[in-house]
């Protein structure tokens, strides 16, 4: 199936919300940090609800008016949206979320999607969280340019993620 890579629709908000718990429920339960489904659920299940809905309705029309300064784009194979990336440009440009559905992972949909979004961040210094369990994104983030800064979080008081930055470079995108 050939997948698209395209600007969102505020109709698209719909299908991003779910999209993104299906992902989490994919990615990030592990036993020994104590995530199961049941804290996904409780923590990033308002994504799939009307109010995590409408938030990215909001987010989607805000990157239409603010192009310059808010950056998403979702991944279609055929008409479901099998993925996603997002970031915005504050005094650096932080990307995330970014989430590619397991069926459409190791197909270099990940590249092309990182490419546009290098492309729009252009040579400014870039930042943003990983779970530090998810080797496969490090790795991914990695081929990207992006390092291990050694700062870390706890999202929620669980989650470990590790903060990777990119710094300025003169292209924006590496081959």
């Amino acid at each position: 199936m050939t997948h698209v890579i395209e600007v969102p629709r505020a109709d698209d908000a719909a299908a991003m919300g779910p999209l993104q718990l299906k992902a989490w429920l994919q990615t990030y339960p592990c036993e020994d940090a104590g995530i199961d489904e049941n804290w996904i659920h409780e923590h990033r299940g308002s994504s799939a609800t009307e109010e995590g809905i409408a938030q990215w309705r909001e987010f989607i029309e805000a990157a239409r008016q603010q192009p310059d300064l808010l950056f998403c784009r979702v991944v279609r194979a055929g008409t479901e949206i099998v993925g996603f990336l997002c970031g915005r440009r504050d005094e650096v440009v932080t990307l995330g979320p970014m989430y590619l559905l397991e069926e459409a992972q190791g197909r270099g949909i990940g590249g092309r999607l990182m490419g546009e979004f290098l492309t729009w961040a252009g040579s400014v210094p870039m930042r943003l969280w990983v779970t530090d369990y998810n080797e496969r994104a490090i790795r991914f983030y990695q081929r990207h340019g992006f390092k291990v800064t050694g700062e870390r979080e706890l999202w929620q008081g669980k989650l470990p993620n590790v903060r990777m930055a990119r710094d300025a470079t003169s292209s924006g995108n590496l081959s």
